[in-house]
């Protein structure tokens, strides 16, 4: 079992920044994809960006060149840097760790999630 605890989540005004960290107990991660995910008030819960248990990444074309996801295995930590944020980045976000190969954009291929850490973006 992995448990994986969302932070840094907040309120921020559109054009800053935030960091979110995803730290995880039960196992160590490094073999583990780890995805971010969000969920804005009525939509469906979106894939954002992930990285896989080799370090490469992957990004959903609305974060990209904004957002930056890291992972720090000697911590047992993802993180999740956002810039120049915008409104419609106002969302809960979720982050996912899944020990297959399957597609890292898909949902329901992780193993494990956290609660959510909320992120609102004021313009």
């Amino acid at each position: 079992q992995v448990q994986l605890v969302e932070s840094g989540g907040g309120l921020v005004q559109a054009g800053g920044s935030l960091r979110l960290s995803c730290a995880a107990s039960g196992r160590t991660i490094s073999n583990y994809d780890m995805g971010w995910f969000r969920q804005a008030p009525g939509k469906e819960r979106e894939f954002i960006t992930a990285i896989s248990w080799s370090g490469y990444l992957y990004y959903a074309d609305s974060v990209k060149d904004r957002f930056t996801i890291s992972r720090d295995n000697a911590k047992n930590t993802v993180y999740l840097q956002m810039n120049s944020l915008k409104s419609e980045d106002t969302a809960v976000y979720s982050c996912a760790a899944k020990g297959n190969r399957l597609p890292v954009i898909t949902e329901r291929n992780y193993d494990y999630w956290g609660q959510g850490t909320q992120v609102t973006v004021s313009s």
